[in-house]
């Protein structure tokens, strides 16, 4: 398996988003965030999702 086709850890989707890994688990339980997959019992990301998710997310910032 070439590595750019590996699924993405909760830790790996934190350092990409700049976000604590605590804020994937919450988004996640409020049903928003990039899409995951329980593979077993560990979360996992597919790259492509995640940046689909936020090529997705509003361009405007908050004042």
């Amino acid at each position: 398996m070439l590595a750019e086709d590996r699924l993405w850890t909760v830790h790996d989707v934190s350092y990409y988003l700049g976000v604590p890994v605590q804020t994937l688990y919450s988004w996640r339980g409020q049903g928003r965030g990039p899409d995951a997959r329980l593979v077993g019992r560990r979360l996992r990301y597919r790259p492509e999702d995640v940046r689909a998710w936020v090529a997705a997310l509003p361009a405007e910032v908050a004042v």
